[in-house]
């Protein structure tokens, strides 16, 4: 019981401390602001910040041993993309989209350890209009094929200042081939 009320306690305080990250004192950013425009930093901005979201059938990302494929026995690795979180800076004529996506990375039954590379996508979408999108290549080291090891993705997209509410990013492995850019 006390370690629900603990993290029921924690949680509310999380949430509290990050609201107030978003409020302040509006004139005192204004006067850092006019006191020195050249060093003033860009402002993280939550509001115009889109939501991420990971694609359906690409959160999870598999290889086979060679020659084996849609066999579970024959899996040597899966890496799996699960929490994720995104913070927004704005300019005159650019958001900075900065995602961060938590993943999980195991053997499998014909694996052991080694260093997988995963093909991560990211996409920006204003509406049904694309207008970010780039494949990263993340390598993960599994050092004990009996334990799981996690590895986190970073990723800056940077898109126009013209974001609507309708916007979202989503995120996911590519598993496709990677298109070529003209």
């Amino acid at each position: 019981m006390f370690g629900k009320v603990s993290r029921g306690v924690f949680t509310v305080s999380l949430v509290t401390a990050l609201a107030g990250c978003n409020t302040g004192n509006p004139d005192a950013a204004l006067s850092s602001a006019t006191a020195s425009p050249a060093a003033a930093p860009q402002g993280v901005v939550q509001g115009v910040c889109p939501p991420i979201t990971l694609r359906d059938g690409t959160a999870f990302y598999r290889t086979y041993a060679k020659g084996a494929k849609d066999d579970p026995t024959q899996v040597v690795f899966q890496a799996s993309l699960a929490e994720n979180t995104r913070s927004c800076t704005m300019s005159e004529s650019n958001v900075n989209i900065n995602v961060m996506v938590q993943g999980r990375l195991v053997a499998g039954p014909a694996g052991g350890t080694g260093t997988l590379t995963m093909p991560i996508r990211v996409v920006v979408l204003d509406g049904e209009t694309e207008i970010y999108s780039e494949v990263t290549n993340l390598d993960a080291t599994l050092g004990d094929a009996s334990q799981a090891t996690q590895f986190v993705f970073t990723k800056t997209a940077t898109v126009p200042n013209k974001l609507s509410t309708f916007s979202k990013v989503y995120v996911g492995f590519d598993q496709g081939p990677t298109k070529k850019k003209k």
